[in-house]
């Protein structure tokens, strides 16, 4: 095999397993959302960055800003903030369902969401590829604001470049946004405990699928648009049972299989699933079985996965299945004190399965 020689680098000075040490050059498995997105962060970035990283890597940082109390709904000094950065690079960029502009708004409220907070304020900042048609940018921007709108919230900054047109592929974008966190909330992928019940808010895999068939000219018998969709009115839905949420996640890259692996490992706990119990729709379930994927590790953009205290789970799935987002909320799994760090799926022929984190992308360039 020939390897690229790659001057000014000292790859023996990288704390770094496979697949980082063999790959001198970025692959499109790097941005999956699986192992090697995680091999990056913690191998490359984390070490470069030093002390002036964060002790904790999410979806969303939460950060505390003093003393004191919020007035005209603005987060005050002493207010828990949660913050987070996204970016987006679908193709292509209009979809069944949506498009790059409502996935970038939602995508960001779902993030702040995810720590039980109340998304306020939205950063905005297009790469734009020279030669991209107006009308198209005029669409993107459109459904963005329809969609901050919809959320609630107010896109308050933002930047715009331009590449030339051999550096770029249409539209990509980046949006930050700010949330206020409630008093008494607190949710991180640490708290899982055993005996939790795993609950996931509606059909999975829908999304992935949905942007698929726009690829290649694939077409899977019946129509599968995607799910994108801000859940934080779905969170406050539950947060309004009483119940102590323990972790809250939106599987977007990498699917359920990722979000419960990083989990498990952050919560040293086992997850074990009942795969008759996950809600995979049927042309999602026919178009993965064509393509050969798993609907487990098929991103999803409206969903989201909970992780609460077996005493509240009737009551939680019960709130979930009232809203309109969280109709088709199913229990899909529970919490184990047994092999921690991974996740099994009890299959409908009695056997047991490995769910693994995915090591790259089944589904490049999905959100």
């Amino acid at each position: 095999m020939h390897h690229t020689e790659v001057a000014d680098l000292d790859f023996e000075s990288w704390v770094c397993p496979v697949p980082l040490r063999d790959t001198p050059s970025v692959v499109m498995g790097h941005g999956g959302g699986g192992a090697m997105s995680g091999e990056l962060v913690e191998h490359l970035f984390l070490p470069a960055f030093g002390t002036a990283a964060a002790a904790e890597l999410g979806d969303s940082a939460v950060l505390s800003i003093g003393t004191g109390a919020a007035t005209d709904g603005v987060a005050g000094a002493g207010t828990r903030l949660a913050f987070s950065t996204d970016s987006f690079v679908v193709k292509p960029m209009f979809f069944p369902g949506g498009s790059i502009g409502d996935l970038a708004v939602n995508g960001t409220v779902n993030d702040l969401a995810m720590s039980g907070a109340t998304p306020l304020f939205l950063s905005t900042a297009f790469i734009l590829q020279e030669g991209t048609g107006l009308a198209e940018l005029g669409r993107i921007a459109q459904a963005m604001g329809t969609a901050a709108q919809t959320a609630g919230v107010r896109l308050v900054t933002g930047d715009t470049k331009v590449v030339d047109s051999a550096s770029g592929d249409g539209v990509y974008i980046n949006t930050s946004g700010i949330g206020v966190i409630p008093d008494g909330v607190d949710i991180h992928p640490r708290r899982a405990r055993p005996g939790d019940a795993v609950l996931v808010s509606g059909d999975i895999g829908v999304h992935g699928v949905a942007v698929m068939s726009c690829r290649e000219g694939l077409e899977f018998g019946t129509a599968v648009e995607s799910d994108t969709a801000a859940l934080h009115g779905l969170v406050a839905a539950m947060l309004a049972t009483g119940a102590d949420l323990h972790v809250l996640r939106d599987p977007t890259r990498g699917g359920v299989s990722a979000s419960l692996n990083e989990i498990a490992r952050a919560s040293d706990v086992g997850v074990e699933l009942v795969e008759r119990d996950l809600p995979v729709p049927q042309n999602v379930r026919d178009a993965c079985s064509l393509l050969g994927l798993d609907p487990l590790q098929v991103a999803n953009e409206g969903k989201l996965i909970a992780f609460v205290p077996p005493e509240s789970a009737d009551e939680v799935l019960a709130a979930l299945r009232a809203h309109p987002l969280g109709r088709s909320a199913a229990r899909i799994g529970t919490c184990v004190a047994d092999h921690p760090g991974m996740v099994v799926a009890r299959t409908a022929i009695g056997g047991t399965r490995v769910v693994g984190l995915p090591i790259g992308e089944q589904l490049p360039r999905i959100c």
